[in-house]
C-alpha cells in the first residue's frame, strides 16, 4: 500500500493537485501500487433531528507507469482537481489493473448506492 502525498489529511481536497509536477508525483508514488481512497457522506434531518452516515473504501491498482505514459495521461486528461491525479471514469482507467469497491460512484465522488440505502433510512 501505498500513501500519497498529503495523505495524512481527512480532506479529500488537500489530496487534489494544484500543478502538473504535483500530479506528475502523485502518479510516480501510485504507479505499481495500491491505494485506498475514503469516501463519506452523511445526511442530516431537522426534524426530528437524526445523522445518518456512511462510508466507502475504494482499492484501486495502478499498473507500474513509464515517465512518457505518465507525460502522455498529464498532456490527454490534466486531473489536477482529482485525489491521485487520474480519473477512473475516463482515460485513466487505463493506468489501473484492478479497482475493487462496494459502490462505483464513490471514487467518482458521491456514494450514490449508499445515499439511496440513507434516504430509505431517514
Amino acid at each position: 500500500m501505498v500513501s500519497i502525498p498529503y495523505a495524512a489529511s481527512a480532506y479529500a481536497s488537500e489530496l487534489k493537485t494544484d500543478t502538473r509536477e504535483n500530479a506528475r508525483e502523485q502518479l510516480r508514488q501510485l504507479a505499481g501500487h495500491n491505494a485506498e481512497f475514503h469516501t463519506a457522506v452523511a445526511l442530516v434531518r431537522r426534524q426530528p433531528e437524526r445523522t445518518l452516515c456512511a462510508g466507502d473504501i475504494t482499492r484501486v491498482r495502478l499498473r507500474s507507469l513509464t515517465e512518457v505514459e505518465i507525460e502522455r495521461y498529464l498532456d490527454a486528461k490534466p486531473a489536477l482537481d482529482c485525489a491521485g491525479s487520474f480519473m477512473c471514469e475516463g482515460l485513466g482507467i487505463s493506468l489501473c489493473t484492478a479497482i475493487e469497491t462496494t459502490d462505483p460512484t464513490a471514487l467518482v465522488g458521491l456514494p450514490l448506492i449508499a445515499v439511496r440505502r440513507l434516504l430509505a433510512d431517514v
